[in-house]
């Protein structure tokens, strides 16, 4: 363990290493459609051997093509290090409960990571996240897994079909890396792509989640439910080692970051929010903030075009993909697309997935890719 990261132990002082919130140890899939891996097949592990994987093991869905990586996987995998906890030292919430939102102790501006499915709405309190990084649950009748990692400010949603995931108590490029209790195979949550294991090269399936507040989510979605800190676990909901978000103080309002990145990149500030979105060809982000205040903004991946649009109601961000010749323009609360007018979420164009991060370990993932002010 390096010695910025000893001094970050101390500091936190009574939460202890076993008690350690965060990564050390914050439309549709990008590409071509999500479909689940079908029958057996073979595999490469980290050490570059053939294995075989039948068709009923125990594993997460993945994609038919591999989303693009901005790093071989050999070098991602030899930049994992230790987060200073043990695999599970960081427990996943394998049973969550939920109540209901007028029972929520939640201030308006507490950020929330909410989902839907089916016409099923989830809210999943940060301050409850930050001790557990992984929520093993099921939405709208799917077994998923909600994932966090506090250290790059990122959310994200993957299928975890008959597995769940945990938290290996490793980091790469300042990012949780998870592995799934089928396979154990590594999977670094920013990429969504195994870097060791059994389904080393393989993609996850994934879903949006989105970054917003209380006040925003429930607003949108008044029928949603909570989860509630009756985890099984004894920790400080009501507190963050890391800082805290309402209002800003502490690692999340200052630019310095505990793990040196994979690459620096000074196009922006280390923890300035982006909405990046992969594909199985590229990488692209934009400026949250720019989204927000101009609504529309444009940015390529090689000869592809993309218009990413700002939603408003939940302060969010989408982005899709699209042609040249093609307007989308702000036009009240939605966006003018040939003529006719749609909610933000609902643009008549193919989708690809997009989640917030920070910007050094956006900028570390993918390097010298457009970036969009």
């Amino acid at each position: 363990m390096d010695t910025k990261r000893r001094t970050f132990l101390r500091a936190l002082g009574a939460a202890g290493v076993a008690g350690l919130a965060g990564c050390t140890g914050t439309g549709g899939s990008g590409g071509p459609a999500a479909t689940e891996t079908e029958g057996g097949g073979t595999a490469t592990t980290s050490a570059g051997e053939a294995t075989t994987i039948s068709a009923d093991d125990a594993r997460p869905p993945t994609v038919d093509r591999r989303l693009f990586l901005g790093h071989d996987v050999e070098t991602i995998r030899s930049e994992i290090t230790s987060g200073g906890v043990p695999k599970d030292g960081i427990p996943a919430i394998d049973d969550p409960q939920f109540g209901p939102a007028e029972e929520a102790a939640l201030d308006p501006g507490d950020p929330v990571f909410g989902a839907v499915r089916d016409g099923e709405a989830k809210a999943y309190p940060q301050s409850i996240l930050v001790w557990h990084e992984i929520v093993n649950d099921v939405l709208g009748g799917d077994p998923v897994a909600v994932t966090y990692c506090p250290l790059t400010g990122t959310a994200q949603g993957f299928e975890r079909g008959p597995v769940e995931f945990g938290t290996s108590g490793d980091l790469v490029n300042s990012n949780l890396v998870m592995y799934d209790r089928g396979t154990d195979s590594r999977w670094p949550q920013v990429t969504g792509t195994a870097v060791e294991g059994p389904l080393v090269g393989q993609s996850l399936r994934e879903f949006r989640v989105v970054w917003t507040t209380w006040e925003h989510w429930r607003a949108v979605y008044p029928d949603t439910v909570v989860l509630t800190d009756e985890t099984g676990f004894s920790r400080r909901y009501g507190s963050d080692p890391y800082g805290q978000y309402n209002p800003e103080r502490g690692y999340y309002a200052n630019d310095r970051t505990i793990f040196s990145p994979l690459v620096s990149d000074d196009r922006n500030r280390p923890k300035d929010v982006v909405i990046g979105t992969r594909t199985t060809e590229g990488a692209l982000s934009f400026d949250k903030k720019s989204l927000l205040d101009e609504r529309v903004l444009g940015g390529a991946i090689g000869e592809t075009e993309y218009v990413a649009v700002a939603d408003p109601a939940l302060e969010t961000g989408y982005v899709y993909e699209t042609s040249d010749g093609l307007t989308v323009a702000a036009a009240g609360d939605g966006y003018r697309v040939d003529g006719e007018t749609y909610a933000a979420a609902e643009l008549p164009l193919d989708r690809t997935l997009a989640f917030d991060g920070m910007w050094f370990a956006w900028a570390g993932f993918y390097p010298e890719l457009p970036y969009v002010e």
